[in-house]
């Protein structure tokens, strides 16, 4: 069997966590991934790549969860559970602390697209004309 560097299976456990962020994923599942021990897991993730697979992981999910506020109208507890956290609350007090606003305050940062879309002259123009309605018509439909 040839020898594989431990960053190619830390990588498998980083593309785990991008992918499947949403599910109830631990540490433990990330390991596993990997193929190395909980403990090395941790300590070789952390090297590699700056900081814990928990805190990726969270960072993966309210990453996600940013985007979904900035783009639905969900509301926030629908859009916790969706990124795969189980506490409203310290889904709260997580997004506050990486975002510097709780997800309300943030997602009112963020208007709809349609507050800022600008429609060129011509499409108004071509649409707020009459519909082909001439005088002629008019006077027609008067007499018969």
């Amino acid at each position: 069997m040839a020898f594989v560097p431990a960053a190619r299976h830390l990588l498998h456990a980083k593309d785990l966590a991008d992918a499947r962020y949403f599910e109830p994923l631990g540490v433990d599942d990330l390991a596993g991934a990997a193929g190395l021990s909980r403990a090395h897991f941790s300590r070789a993730f952390r090297r590699a790549f700056g900081e814990s697979p928990h805190a990726y992981l969270l960072t993966r999910r309210l990453e996600r969860a940013a985007a979904l506020l900035r783009s639905t109208d969900r509301s926030v507890a629908d859009i916790c559970f969706t990124v795969g956290l189980r506490s409203v609350g310290s889904f709260t007090t997580s997004f506050t602390r990486t975002f510097g606003a709780p997800p309300t305050a943030y997602r009112a940062a963020f208007p709809p697209a349609g507050h800022r879309a600008l429609i060129p002259t011509c499409v108004l123009r071509a649409y707020g004309r009459p519909q082909r309605r001439t005088f002629r018509e008019d006077n027609g439909a008067a007499r018969g």
